[in-house]
């Protein structure tokens, strides 16, 4: 028997930091919200604040981490957080220490996006309909 495809299937997303401290202040500065500590109980090098989520729910949960011999920035994959009007986190992010790299535009009948770095050099993107 097969197994029944999984409504929502990325389910978790890391974005790797060197400085936890002034990377976990961009992103709550930009969003509004707090990253809580997640314990490694391995002890090997590994830290860890995740983004609130709910993984009986829609969405996906995430961290940003620091871990020995992962470096951030210069990676492929861009990670979306939704909003509900995209050019208000934009104006968060150059006084939280980012940079703005495409400012908000419209991708049609699919809304508006915002691509920036943060302190990293990360790349990410926010998406709203407004």
């Amino acid at each position: 028997m097969k197994n029944a495809p999984i409504p929502n299937p990325v389910n978790w997303f890391e974005i790797y930091v060197n400085d936890m401290g002034r990377a976990k202040k961009f992103y709550e500065d930009v969003f509004q919200t707090s990253l809580e500590h997640l314990p490694n109980p391995n002890d090997d090098g590994l830290e860890m604040y995740t983004f609130p989520s709910n993984m009986e729910k829609h969405g996906s949960g995430g961290a940003i981490v620091r871990m020995d011999g992962v470096s951030p920035g210069n990676n492929s994959t861009i990670i979306y957080f939704g909003s509900n009007d995209c050019g208000v986190e934009q104006e968060r992010i150059a006084p939280a220490g980012g940079t703005i790299f495409k400012p908000k535009m419209s991708i049609g009948e699919y809304g508006f996006i915002v691509l920036a770095s943060d302190t990293e050099g990360n790349m990410f993107g926010v998406h709203s309909m407004k």
